[in-house]
This record gives C-alpha cells, structure tokens and sequence, in this order.
C-alpha cells in the first residue's frame, strides 16, 4: 500500500508519523525495548500531544532477530496467529558501550546508536545487511480513519528481493506493489493461491512478516531501495532471518515456521486424472488405467475429480450412485489389478443441496455472519457455506467425513480452494475475519493431513493442495493452480514454483499440459518433460483429458520415457525430498539458491537445480529452441554424456527425447536398477554415475531407505587422486556398479571381500565398473579421454 506522494508530499487524506529517536530504552537479560518519539525532543513540551512508539527488540533463534513496533497497545488480541518456533536454550546478548546498544544472536546483530536521529542495523560478517531509517518505522492514518502499520528496510545496489509466496508475475519482485491476500486468480495474474509474508534477497537475508491477514508490500517502487511493508492496526512484529547463504536463510526461517513433512515414495510417481468436466465413470478409469499399462507408462496414482460426486452436492463426500455405483468393490479393483494409490477432489464448501448441509447448519459448524445466519453465495456452487475450523466440534465433524473414504480405500486428497474466505462473518472462536481470510487455509489443510497420518500411518500422509500461508509447507504437496494450455503459461507456472520454493515449500507441482484449454501435441509433450523433472507429476486438465495417446504417439514415447527416468533417479530424488524435510531447502531450487556467487544465475526463472547437482531447462517453445546458462566448470549431459564448459549461455535445439539436463561437475548420481516404480530398494543393484571428479575431492552419496525421513540404506564416498578414483561403500546390501561419465578405465585393486570382483565395460556415456556384491571398496584407473 502506498502512502507518500513522491519523495516530499503524502497522498491526500494520509498522516504519517516515523520513529524520529530513542527517547528511553529498557534493557533486560536477552532483549530490550525502545522508546521512539516520532519528532526530535529538544524540550519538555515536544512530549506532549505527540505518539510515542515502543519498539520492542529480541531473538527467538540464532541468527534471528525479531521487532515488534507498537503505536497504541491496547488493542484486543484475537487470533489467529502463526504456530513459532523457538530456538530451546536460546539466550540473545545485550551490549552496551557509551550510547550504542547492541542485540546479537549468533552471527546476526542489531545496532542502535540511541544518541542518533532513529536508525536499526541489522550486521553480519562485518557488515550492513539491511537498515530501519528515518521512515523505517511508523504508522500511518487514512483519510477514513484506518490505521497502518509500518516499515521499511533498505535495499543495497544490485539487491533484489525474492518470494513472497507462490506468484506467478516476475520472479525478481523488485519493482512490485504485492498484496499477501489469498485468491483464486489463476496463473496469469497479480493474485496468488499461496502467500507467504516472507521474502530474501541476495544479501544473505530474509525477512519474515509476522502477520496472518494482509499484508501490503512496496518492494523498491513507492521508495526506491527500500522493501516497504504495512499491516491495519496498531502493531506490526517481524524477522530478520540471516544466512549467510541461501539455503542457511531457509533453514532458520523453516525452523522458526515449520520443516516440510516429507511425503510417502510412492507420491513421486506419476498422477493420472480425470480432469475436471469431462465424462467419466468406471468404464472411462480403466480404460484409461489399461491404457498406461499396455502402452507400458509407469502409474501410481489415480485422481478422481469433482464429480466423483453429484452435481450441485459438492461437498457430500458420497459417490454419484449413478455413475460410481460400487465404489469400494472399484477401488479394491484399481488397487488389487494395477497396484494403484487412490486420490480424491474434495472441497472445504458445503453446498445448500447436499445433505451435509442442514446437518452442519443444526449443529452450528458454518461459519456466520454477525446476525447468525449462514453466510453463504453462489460461486463456485449453489448457495454453499463454509466450514468453520476454528470449532473443534466442525473440525471432527468434516474429519469423519474423510475417515469414512479412506476407509474405502482412498489414500489422498486433492484440497482444492480455501481461498474464498469472507470477512463479513463471526468465527466460532472469536477470530479477526481479516486475519482469518489468509489463515483459514492452514486449519484446512492441516486437519485433511492429519487424517490421512491417522489413517496411513506416519509418513504416509500427502496432500495435493491449491491453497496455502506461512506453515502451510508441512503438509505438502502444493500444485500451481489453473493454468492455460501454452508455452507462456509453463513458464509463468515454473516462476511461482520458485517463487514457492524461496518462501519455505519444499514440494511443487502443476498440472501438465496445462488446466484451461487443450495443449497441442507439442506444448503437451514439453510439459510432460517438466513435469516429470519436478517434484510430483500429475497430468490433469479442465475439459480434455490429459492422456498422452490422445495427443500423438511420440507423446506415449515421452511420457515413458521421462517416467521410467524419474523412478531411476529416485535415490537421488528421495534424498532431495529428505534434505527439504531437514532444513527446507526445496527440491526444485531457484539456481541463485544454489550459485549465489554467481551474478548470472540472479534473475534466472527459465531453469532450475532439481536437487543439488541436476540442472533443468525446459523447452518453452514449439521449435525445440531453448536458451540456458550453464555456471562454471564441466558440466555432462545426462542422457546424452556430451561435456558442456561453463560459465555461459548456450542455445540449443532439442528433440522431444531430451532437454538441457545437466549434471553438475563432480557429482555422484545414484541410478536405481527399477524403472517401472517409484518404491524399491534403490541401494541394491545402484549405479553410481560419477560426472567429472575433481582431483583431491571426496563426493559422499547417500542412498536414502523409502520412507525414512532422515536414514540412509548405503553410503558411498568417491574420491579421486590423480588417474585413480576409488568408491568405498557402507551398507550396500548387494551389487553396485560405477560409471565414469565420458571417461575411459579399468579396473584397479578391488574391494576387501574374498569374493570380489570387477570388470569393466565401455558404453556410449563412458566407462562401467560393475562389482559384486558385499564389496567394500572400488578402484579404477583412468587411461584417458
């Protein structure tokens, strides 16, 4: 929200007051409070009839340091708030010398000189990461009386701002005017599904907005170098959250909101829908099941979409007798003969027609509006309400709901909407409506989650949610919401995945081939490479169906192929999806992420790192042409072993059997022996691809079990010294293999075991060493290129 008129003038009706100096402070142990007046006092009548500001200062965590600035504090505390977490055993250190007054916690610090006109720094490494200035604290009032709260912190040259939630414009937010206000806006504009008060910058830092209703962004555009941002009401509290890197600033901020559950290996496979209108009955699901498999496409899960359930009743929670008349027999079906996970579309809206309706309306779980009515509309279905979560009674009433399909057989839920939240209503527990808008979300999902953990068991539980706010990353999977069906539309879609990505969600998906429309042969075929290079894979669409035989048969080709690729690439993907679950770093990675030092990878939304060492490029365009960068050092491509020498740019052109994929200089990228599953034992029989070793370095790959959230099945440690390189395994529990990527070797001295063996063999990728099984160790000696 804007409140100046250009550098001098306010806009019209608006009154703003900013902190002018420290008129008093009060020092406890591990914190302490400012007293701001907002004009300089040289005399006792300055203190009058003019607003003191308390800003209070402290640290939750290492590296973290929170303000809380306070105009009147009188004003009732009504929820909801943020579930925070604390650092245990956690103690800031106060300092004080002469008139500076120093807060530190860990690394990170906050300065005042309280002699000065008002001025916070924030410093780390010897150095200004970020500043509160002359109008980086204060509030303002409005023509109509509404009072904001606000701040501002500067923004260094060349700095630019990221995250913010999962938004589609430009993935460098530098130059926006963003609003944190869920809706239901589609890919193609300034709205978002999910918003997250929180952003960082290629500073080393992030900044975290403790406030679950709306908050106003100005991001360098009302105040050029300042990121400007402003609540109603008396308060505003917020996080500096230090690195210094990156993936260190994700870490501490998903420490203090929550670690992303991981979700169950069979998630990884891919998602076939009914897509949404279409005309479908059990006749139409398996033919599209026995479809997959005689075309010998991989499946895991099938998505039933809204109408599983008769028109105008939606939510009931029953199958349309009509077309479903034996759901639990067709369930068993789908299970018994295709091994198949079932997902189902539900909403958290209750239509006036379905039966659930007056039974949640006697028992006062709907939420009301000040005179006691239902509130109630008709977008989206006839005369629906909404349940009110904040009644634990509601909340167990449209659990057992749930319980009642998973019983069935139903093993995930498609939690579509929880956007539409009005503010013209009473919440059961008393809640603000403008803060509950953005928070209903969490309380949504978080009780579809906790089904499923109680039905599956723990780590078995995944979501395919649309809707989403700070915390919300412990119940994935988040999907990008509806999508056109064009190149332009893949794009915008991979931008809020990154986007998403930099404010703390650790798994992402989107609808491949697109939502609205129907793709062409070429879009759907390019998408399908994308998609199955993302976290989950789901293909699914609005009015058309989205399998692959529909479009042409080279897209049947595409899509086994770059299934059959992810279920190899699982013991790399799996360990991926643990190290979101340990310190939030996402699965599909911005590439400033990863190359921070890097000012090229900065602005990049086109590519991604997919884990740490694989670098994706999708193809954008119908031609094949496709533009990447490609940072420092040799770099192989993983389907075809061609080396490629960065740092630079490259154009290229593609077939639809391949994209710019590219595993990074040394790295080590563990191959399952399965291709048809997702759910294996990837330790045994794996294939240690090893790309480029650098000489003196030692690569550890750890080869994740399935479903272990933090263990590992083998570790693997490859070195190289000179033209030997050496792989020493732990825990292998049968044979293993190397291969030297565009490499030539043989065998060396191999293994600890009496019965090891190793021969070499020479492929069109490089050179492969196979070993058997219970070898601790390997040996190869490189005899050229």
């Amino acid at each position: 929200m804007k409140f100046t008129d250009g550098y001098w003038l306010m806009r019209e009706g608006v009154q703003a007051s900013y902190a002018a100096e420290v008129a008093d402070v009060r020092v406890d142990e591990d914190r302490f409070t400012l007293h701001a007046p907002v004009r300089h006092v040289t005399r006792r009548g300055h203190t009058l009839n003019s607003p003191l500001l308390t800003v209070e200062c402290w640290s939750p965590a290492e590296g973290v340091i929170g303000i809380r600035s306070t105009h009147h504090a009188g004003a009732a505390e009504r929820g909801p708030e943020f579930a925070l977490h604390t650092e245990p055993g956690h103690a800031a250190q106060v300092t004080r010398e002469g008139s500076l007054l120093e807060l530190t916690a860990g690394e990170l610090s906050l300065r005042v000189d309280t002699a000065a006109p008002w001025r916070l720094d924030f410093t780390a490494d010897g150095r200004v990461l970020t500043s509160a200035k002359a109008r980086g604290t204060g509030f303002a009032v409005t023509g109509d009386g509404s009072h904001y709260s606000l701040a501002q912190l500067t923004l260094d040259v060349g700095e630019l701002v990221y995250g913010l939630g999962e938004r589609f414009t430009p993935f460098v937010k530098n130059g926006q005017s963003v609003d944190i206000w869920q809706a239901d806006g589609g890919t193609a504009s300034e709205q978002a599904y999910k918003n997250v008060p929180f952003h960082l910058t290629n500073r080393g830092y992030g900044v975290f907005v403790n406030h679950p209703g709306k908050v106003s962004y100005e991001v360098d555009s009302e105040a050029v170098g300042q990121v400007q941002f402003s609540v109603e009401g008396q308060s505003l509290e917020y996080f500096v959250v230090y690195g210094p890197t990156p993936k260190d600033v994700l870490d501490r901020y998903t420490a203090l909101t929550g670690r992303p559950a991981l979700p169950p290996a069979w998630s990884f496979e891919l998602w076939l829908s009914t897509s949404f209108t279409t005309s479908y009955d059990e006749e139409t699901v398996n033919r599209f099941v026995r479809g997959m498999a005689e075309r010998d496409i991989p499946l895991g899960v099938f998505h039933f979409d809204c109408f599983w359930m008769r028109e105008y009743q939606w939510c009931d929670f029953t199958w349309d007798p009509e077309v479903f008349p034996d759901p639990e027999g067709m369930l068993r079906r789908l299970k018994e003969e295709h091994d198949l996970r079932v997902s189902v579309w539900i909403n958290p809206y209750i239509a006036q027609k379905s039966a659930l309706f007056a039974e949640a309306k006697r028992h006062g779980y709907l939420i009301r509006k000040a005179n006691g009515d239902v509130w109630q509309w008709d977008l989206w279905q006839a005369g629906m309400a909404l349940v009110d979560f904040t009644d634990p009674d509601a909340r167990q009433w449209y659990a057992s709901k749930l319980r009642a399909l998973t019983a069935q057989g139903v093993d995930c839920f498609k939690t579509d909407f929880g956007e539409r939240i009005p503010t013209d209503v009473v919440w059961h527990d008393g809640s603000d409506p403008e803060r509950m808008h953005n928070y209903y979300t969490q309380l949504y999902n978080e009780t579809v989650f906790e089904v499923l953990s109680e039905a599956r068991g723990a780590g078995e539980a995944v979501l395919f949610a649309r809707s989403a706010t700070v915390g919300g990353q412990r119940f994935p999977v988040h999907w990008g919401g509806d999508c056109e069906s064009h190149f332009g539309a893949m794009a915008e879609s991979l931008r809020g995945g990154l986007s998403l990505g930099l404010s703390g969600f650790g798994f992402w998906s989107h609808d491949i081939g697109g939502f609205e429309g129907t793709p062409t042969p070429e879009l759907f075929k390019r998408w399908v490479q994308f998609g199955l290079l993302s976290s989950h894979s789901r293909l699914h669409g609005s009015k058309s169906y989205r399998v692959p035989w529909d479009y042409d048969e080279e897209a049947v080709a595409v899509t086994r192929d770059f299934t059959r690729l992810k279920h190899r690439l699982m013991p790399y993907l799996f360990r991926a999806a643990q190290q979101a679950a340990e310190r939030g770093t996402p699965m599909m990675r911005a590439m400033v992420l990863e190359f921070p030092d890097d000012p090229a990878c900065h602005t990049l939304d086109r590519q991604y790192m997919l884990g740490d060492d694989l670098l994706v490029a999708p193809v954008f365009s119908a031609d094949g042409v496709v533009d990447h960068y490609v940072p420092d050092g040799t770099w192989t491509h993983l389907l075809s072993g061609e080396q490629i020498q960065g740092p630079g740019w490259r154009r290229e052109r593609y077939g639809y059997d391949s994209l710019p994929l590219l595993a990074r200089p040394g790295s080590v990228i563990p191959y399952g022996v399965s291709d048809d599953a997702a759910e294996y034992d990837w330790a045994h029989g794996v294939t240690l691809r090893v790309h480029t070793p650098v000489d003196g370095a030692t690569v550890v790959t750890r080869i994740p079990a399935p479903g272990a959230r933090d263990s590992s099945a083998a570790v693997f440690r490859t070195t190289r010294d000179g033209d030997t390189v050496t792989v020493d395994a732990q825990g292998a529990p049968g044979p293993w293999q190397v291969l030297l990527v565009g490499a030539q070797a043989e065998p060396g001295d191999t293994g600890s075991s009496a019965s090891a063996s190793a021969s070499a063999e020479r492929t069109a990728l490089g050179t492969l060493l196979a070993v058997s099984a219970g070898t601790a160790r390997l040996t190869a000696l490189l005899t050229g290129s």
